[in-house]
C-alpha cells in the first residue's frame, strides 16, 4: 500500500491532446464535492460536469498562495464537510470544516492536519478524528465536535519517535482504524464507528518486523499482513470480537515476487490490486464461496489510480503509464467481467513500444526493467536514453503519466525504468534486500541495468542520462562516483546525497524514523562503516564526472539544503582538481545547482523545473530542442 490516503486524481485527455489534473473529489449521497477554481463546491451527481454547483467555501479566505484541495471527507449525514488544503511550495496543510446549510459557513480550521475521518456517535453527533503533524511527524490524534457541543481534545499520543500515526475508515464505515507504524512494523487500534467515545480496541501489539493493515466486512476483520513464512503479504481473517494474532486464519496467499498495491472491500467481494513480475493484475475474491478470479491487465499499463468508489456493484479504477494518460476500467461483479472505457484511443499505443526485460546483477539476481521507445525507431544504439531509478523504502518507482516523458519518446528518446532492490516492485523481500547493510545491492542492480541496456543495443554511454528524486539520489550519486563512464548527464530533484551526516544528526525531523532504512551510524560502527562505502558525499574524488543538474528547494525539511550545497561544492572542487591533473583540452562537466523558493520536497508539475531539466539534457547531448518544446505545449497548459 503505497499511500495512506486515497486521493482521486482524474485526468482527462482533451481533443488537442492536452491534459488537465482535477483536484481531489468525493461522492457522498447524491452529491459530488470537488474544487472549482479557488472554491470548494458541490453539485448533484448528475450535474457534476456542468456549471451548476453550490459554492461551500472560498479558499482565498485562508490567504495562501495558490491553494489547492488535497483531500475531502464528508460527514455521514452531510451536515459537515472537511477539506485539507495545501499549496505547491509547502508541505504544511490546513483542514477546514464547513457546516452545510442554506448558507454554508466555515465552522473551524485546524493547522498541520495529515489524515482525518468522520464518524457518528450514539447521539447522532458528527465526530472528526484527525492527526496533527509537527516537524513532519504525526504522533498526535485529536477528535472534535462542532455546533452547540463544540470540543476538541487530544485522543492519543505516540511516544516512540520512530513511529507515525495515520487514520483509515474501513470501507463499510464500521470502524475507524488508528494505524501506528514505521518502515517495518505496525500496530492497529479499532475505534467503534458507532461508539467513538469508547476506548479503542487493540488488534495486535506491535511486533518488530510484522506489518498489518485492516478492513472489515460482516463482523469479520480482513488483515493484510506479512506475519509468518514467507514474509510477504498474505490475506488473513478473524472475527471482529477476537482480533488478536493467534486467531488469524490464512485466507489467501500471493505468488512469489508479488507486490500488493492496494485492497478494496465490497459486500460480497474482496479485490486485490497486484504487481507480479513487473506486470499488473487484479484478483477478485468471492467472499461467499472463496472463489478467485485473476485478471491480467494490458501490458502497456504500469500503475493503478484507485477510485474512491461507493458503488457496491462495480469496482472502477484507472490504469496509466509514464507516456500514456490514465484510462478507466470497471470490473462488474454481476457479469464477472472487466470493461474498459471506450472512445478516443490514444495514438501512443501504435507509435510506441513497451518492453520488459531483466538484467543480471553481480550476485545473479534478475532485476526487472520497463522500457519505452518509438515503434519506428531505427538504430536504437544511436538514440538518447533516459534511465529512471529510486530503490528505497520499499516504494515502487513512479510510473504515473508525465507529459514531458511522452514528449521525449515522441522525439526519439528511449526511457528505461530500473526496478532495483530497495524498492518494492517484487514484494517485501525485494525491499529488505536493498536496505541497511544491503544497500549496495541497489547500486549493483543499477549498474547491471545500464550495462544490459547498452549490451542489448539501447543507446550508448555518450547518449545515456540518468534521473532520480529524493532518496533515489543515493544510488545515482553513488554510481557517479563508482562508474561515471556509463553516463553523459544526470538530473536530480531534492536528492539525498549526504547520508552519513544526515543520519548522525538526530535533531533533523526524520532521522529517527529513517533508521530502519539506512541504519544508525551514531551507535552502530558497522552501519557507519557501511554507509561510508556508498554515501555520495563521502566518496567524491578527483575524476571525470557526468554533467549534473540539481533542483533543490530552499526550505525543504525532508532533504536539508545544506547537504545538497555541501555536495555540490565538494564535487566542483574535485572536478577542478581533476582538470589540473588532466591538462589542457579537458572538457569539464557542467554542475548546476538550481535552488527554488518554498518548503515543498518535490514539485512534480513545476513547469519551470520540467523546462530547465529538458533544456539541460538536450544541451548536454548536443541535440536540437526546438521540436520538443513545441510538442510539450500540447500537453502542458503553460
Amino acid at each position: 500500500m503505497d499511500a495512506f490516503e486515497k486521493v482521486r486524481t482524474k485526468l482527462e485527455t482533451q481533443p488537442q491532446e492536452e491534459y488537465e489534473i482535477i483536484n481531489a473529489e468525493i461522492k457522498h449521497g447524491g452529491f459530488v464535492y470537488y474544487q472549482e477554481g479557488c472554491c470548494l463546491v458541490r453539485s448533484k451527481d448528475e450535474e457534476a460536469d456542468t456549471d451548476n454547483y453550490e459554492v461551500l467555501f472560498n479558499l482565498e479566505e485562508l490567504k495562501l498562495d495558490q491553494p489547492f484541495i488535497d483531500c475531502i471527507r464528508v460527514a455521514p449525514d452531510e451536515k459537515y464537510v472537511a477539506a485539507k488544503i495545501r499549496t505547491e511550495d509547502s508541505e504544511a496543510s490546513t483542514c477546514v470544516v464547513v457546516k452545510l446549510s442554506d448558507q454554508p459557513v466555515m465552522e473551524a480550521s485546524f493547522p498541520n492536519v495529515s489524515s482525518f475521518e468522520w464518524v457518528k456517535d450514539e447521539e447522532d453527533e458528527d465526530v472528526l478524528f484527525y492527526t496533527f503533524q509537527r516537524n513532519l511527524r504525526c504522533h498526535d490524534v485529536y477528535r472534535a465536535t462542532f455546533g452547540d457541543n463544540r470540543r476538541n481534545e487530544r485522543f492519543y499520543t505516540e511516544k516512540d519517535p520512530s513511529f507515525f500515526v495515520f487514520l483509515y475508515l474501513t470501507k463499510d464505515s464500521r470502524f475507524l482504524t488508528m494505524n501506528i507504524m514505521n518502515k517495518t512494523t505496525s500496530e492497529v487500534w479499532l475505534i467503534d464507528g458507532m461508539s467513538p467515545w469508547d476506548p479503542p480496541v487493540l488488534i495486535q501489539k506491535r511486533i518488530h518486523g510484522v506489518l498489518y493493515y485492516v478492513e472489515h466486512r460482516d463482523d469479520e476483520l480482513y488483515i493484510l499482513t506479512n506475519v509468518g513464512e514467507p514474509t510477504e503479504f498474505k490475506l488473513m481473517r478473524t472475527a471482529a470480537d477476537t482480533p488478536a494474532i493467534m486467531n488469524w486464519d490464512l485466507f489467501f496467499t500471493m505468488k512469489r515476487n508479488t507486490k500488493v498495491v492496494d485492497l478494496d472491500m465490497f459486500k460480497d467481494h474482496c479485490v486485490l490490486f497486484l504487481k507480479h513480475s513487473n506486470l499488473l493484475y487484479v484478483n477478485v475474491i468471492g467472499l461467499a464461496d472463496d472463489s478467485v478470479r485473476s485478471l491480467k491487465l494490458p501490458p502497456w499499463a504500469c500503475g493503478f489510480i484507485m477510485d474512491t468508489n461507493s458503488d457496491p456493484k462495480n469496482c472502477p479504477f484507472q490504469l496509466c503509464s509514464p507516456i500514456r494518460p490514465p484510462k478507466y476500467y470497471t470490473y462488474k461483479f454481476a457479469e464477472g467481467k472487466l470493461f474498459e472505457e471506450t472512445g478516443h484511443e490514444d495514438p501512443i499505443t501504435k507509435t510506441s513500444r513497451v518492453l520488459r526485460i531483466e538484467a543480471k546483477s553481480k550476485d545473479g539476481k534478475l532485476v526487472p526493467m520497463t522500457i519505452f521507445h518509438k515503434t519506428d525507431s531505427e538504430d536504437l544504439q544511436k538514440k538518447p536514453l533516459l534511465v529512471h531509478v529510486y530503490g528505497a523504502y520499499g516504494m515502487d518507482l513512479k510510473m504515473n503519466f508525465r507529459p514531458e516523458r511522452r514528449v521525449l519518446v515522441d522525439d526519439g528518446w528511449i526511457l528505461a525504468y530500473c526496478h532495483v532492490r530497495g524498492g518494492g516492485e517484487l514484494g517485501l523481500q525485494w525491499h529488505a534486500d536493498g536496505r541497511l547493510t544491503k544497500k549496495l545491492n541497489g547500486l549493483a542492480d543499477l549498474e547491471a541495468c545500464i550495462k544490459t541496456l547498452h549490451g542489448q543495443g539501447f543507446s550508448q554511454p555518450s547518449l545515456t542520462t540518468l534521473t532520480a528524486f529524493s532518496a533515489g539520489g543515493v544510488l545515482v550519486g553513488a554510481l557517479c562516483n563508482s562508474n561515471p563512464e556509463l553516463l553523459r548527464a544526470v538530473t536530480l530533484e531534492a536528492p539525498f546525497l549526504d547520508v552519513l551526516n544526515t543520519m548522525m544528526d538526530t535533531t533533523l525531523p526524520l532521522t529517527l524514523e529513517e533508521l530502519e532504512e539506512w541504519g544508525n551510524p551514531s551507535s552502530d560502527e558497522k552501519h557507519k562503516n557501511y554507509i561510508k562505502r556508498y554515501c555520495p558525499y563521502q566518496n567524491i574524488k578527483p575524476q571525470h564526472y557526468p554533467s549534473i543538474h540539481i533542483t533543490a528547494y530552499e526550505n525543504d525539511e525532508r532533504v536539508p539544503l545544506k547537504g545538497i550545497v555541501n555536495y555540490t561544492e565538494k564535487l566542483k572542487e574535485a572536478i577542478v582538481e581533476h582538470a589540473k591533473d588532466t591538462g589542457e583540452g579537458y572538457q569539464a562537466p557542467n554542475i548546476i545547482l538550481d535552488i527554488q523558493p518554498g518548503g515543498n520536497h518535490v514539485i512534480e508539475d513545476s513547469h519551470k523545473k520540467i523546462t530547465a531539466q529538458i533544456k539541460f539534457l538536450y544541451e548536454e547531448l548536443g541535440l536540437d530542442s526546438t521540436s520538443v518544446f513545441e510538442n510539450l505545449k500540447k500537453y502542458l497548459k503553460f
